[in-house]
């Protein structure tokens, strides 16, 4: 198969079951918001060292936000629910709350405790650093007659926090901070999602190859529940289970580094090509990752991409297969 002159190489990727958390945080502009997403972002590109594994998955306008404010929505990515009990606190109450102006909000509002589902306590956690000042709000859901009043000094809008009103009440924490209150959801929606859908851009030398994966980050960034959580939405050092050295659980992928084309024991590059980019896609779902592998492989085609390709370990590490070809049909 090809698309122009690149070929798709028969080739699958390989992902696995994981928990996902949606937060929303808004801030007073643009530049704290971008400075609030990086801080809370940083060091989540992998669970094998990190974590979780985070992303931006859109910025929203401020007539999408509870408090008419600019935001954005975030995934994070954990083995399971527990693990996002940790992370995800951790992450809110070391950067965002400590970012001036921000606020938090639950992304899967909607969400309730299942055997698929979990509700994280986020808010709930981090009011006791108000040390008995802290306050809290509950806006009440439609069958509650949505009712819902603004406290003084609270940031929420009650006509955008019921804007699309849930079936359920919200609770809101507000919590006494220097530059005046930092409000935070009390607890955030989870649920099992899927980590590690990819795919390899191939191309004859670094520039070009760099050039047409960031236009392929560009294009999935562009859809929903998903994101890219790696440096830029992309990864140079692809990796492989396993290594000759005791405690290590995964080691570079020897058989698509060019350096290593000559002694690797079954390279997988084509003649001509000398750079590889990997993007590694979480998800949602399986329907919001293939989604993402077709538009970023389509948008990578060209730019002297010779190959695209995807990593996977012979199907032994997870269930999700998502074979190329079929992603392009």
């Amino acid at each position: 198969m090809q698309i122009g002159k690149v070929i798709i190489e028969d080739e699958f990727a390989e992902a696995f079951r994981m928990w996902a958390a949606r937060v929303v945080v808004t801030a007073i502009d643009d530049h704290w918001l971008r400075i609030a997403t990086s801080e809370v972002c940083g060091y989540g590109t992998s669970v094998i060292g990190c974590d979780a594994e985070a992303g931006v998955e859109r910025f929203l306008s401020p007539d999408e936000t509870l408090d008419g404010r600019p935001g954005a929505s975030l995934l994070f990515f954990a083995f399971n629910a527990d693990g996002l009990r940790k992370a995800v606190p951790n992450r809110v109450g070391q950067c965002l709350m400590t970012c001036p102006t921000t606020a938090v909000y639950d992304g899967l509002p909607d969400v309730i405790e299942s055997d698929a589902t979990a509700r994280i306590d986020v808010g709930k956690k981090l009011r006791f650093f108000g040390d008995g000042n802290q306050k809290s709000k509950v806006v009440e859901g439609r069958d509650e007659g949505t009712k819902g009043r603004r406290d003084e000094g609270n940031p929420i809008n009650p006509q955008s926090a019921i804007r699309n009103p849930q079936s359920h009440s919200r609770r809101f924490w507000r919590i006494p901070v220097m530059d005046g209150e930092f409000t935070c959801e009390e607890t955030i929606g989870a649920m099992k999602s899927i980590a590690g859908g990819n795919f390899l851009v191939c191309g004859r030398d670094q520039r070009s190859t760099l050039d047409a994966t960031k236009a392929a980050v560009d294009s999935i960034a562009k859809l929903p529940d998903c994101v890219t959580p790696f440096p830029g939405g992309i990864v140079r050092s692809g990796s492989k289970v396993g290594s000759r050295y005791k405690g290590m659980f995964a080691s570079t992928n020897d058989e698509y580094c060019p350096t290593l084309r000559g002694i690797a024991k079954n390279s997988k590059l084509r003649e001509g090509v000398m750079c590889v980019y990997e993007i590694v896609i979480n998800g949602l779902s399986e329907a919001a990752i293939a989604g993402a592998m077709k538009a970023g492989i389509t948008a990578a085609c060209g730019h002297d991409i010779i190959a695209i390709s995807a990593g996977n370990y012979g199907g032994k590490l997870g269930k999700f297969h998502f074979k190329l070809r079929e992603v392009m049909v």
